[in-house]
C-alpha cells in the first residue's frame, strides 16, 4: 500500500498511525524537508495516474485559492487507484469563527498552544506567521478557508463519489475522508469510519 503526503514539510512529522507498514512518499514544494517528490501540488496531474492508495493532505489545502485548491483535489483525484482515498485536514473556520463570537475574543488571541508554539486566530486564517516571517515564503500564508459545506462541494467536484466529513473536538479542524467509488469495509475499519457513516 502506498501514500502520498502532500505538503508534509518533512517525513519526521508523523502521519496518522493508520498509516503504519504503508510506503509513504512525501510531496512538498519547498526543498528544505527533503520531499521525496519535489514539485508543486497544483501540478499532481503531472504525475502518473493511479499509482497510490491513499493521499494524506494536513493542514496544506489552505495554502491555495479557491480555484487553485480545486485543481489540488483533482490532482488527489488523478493519482488516487480506482479503489483509493483522499484524507484531507484543514482549519475548522467555522468552529473558529463560533469561537471568537462565543468568547468574544480578538483575532490576535492565543487560541491554542501547538507544539510549535502559540497560535492566534490570526494564524488560523492567514497561516502561521511566525514561519511566513522566519521563512520569508509566502507559500506558507493561508490563501483559502473552508468549512464542511464547502470542503465536501469541492471533493465532490473534484470527483470523489462518497464523502465522510467530522470534525475534531476542541482543536478547529475539519477532516474529510474522500473515496473514489464506495468505501470497502476494511478501508472504514482501518480509519475508524463506521459503515452507516458513509
Amino acid at each position: 500500500m502506498r501514500v502520498l503526503n502532500v505538503g508534509g514539510n518533512s517525513k519526521a512529522i508523523p502521519i496518522p498511525p493508520h498509516y503504519a507498514g504503508w510506503d509513504h512518499l512525501l510531496l512538498d514544494i519547498d526543498p528544505r524537508g527533503n520531499p521525496d517528490v519535489l514539485a508543486d501540488a497544483r501540478e499532481l496531474t503531472a504525475l502518473p495516474a493511479a499509482q497510490f492508495d491513499a493521499v494524506y493532505c494536513s493542514h496544506n489545502l489552505e495554502h491555495y485559492y479557491v480555484h487553485d485548491a480545486r485543481r489540488v483535489l483533482q490532482g488527489f483525484f488523478h493519482v488516487l487507484t480506482d479503489d483509493g482515498f483522499a484524507e484531507v485536514r484543514v482549519p475548522d473556520i467555522n468552529g473558529l469563527l463560533k469561537h471568537l463570537v462565543d468568547t468574544g475574543r480578538d483575532i490576535d488571541d492565543v487560541i491554542y498552544v501547538s507544539p510549535a508554539g502559540p497560535i492566534t486566530a490570526h494564524d488560523m486564517i492567514y497561516g502561521w506567521s511566525v514561519e511566513i516571517e522566519r521563512s520569508g515564503q509566502d507559500f506558507f500564508a493561508h490563501k483559502a478557508g473552508f468549512t464542511p459545506k464547502s470542503l465536501h462541494r469541492k471533493l465532490r467536484a473534484a470527483g470523489f463519489s462518497s464523502i465522510v466529513m467530522g470534525s475534531v473536538p476542541g482543536a478547529f479542524e475539519l477532516f474529510a475522508f474522500a473515496f473514489k467509488q464506495a468505501p470497502r469495509p476494511d478501508q472504514l475499519s482501518l480509519l475508524g469510519v463506521p459503515p452507516h457513516a458513509v
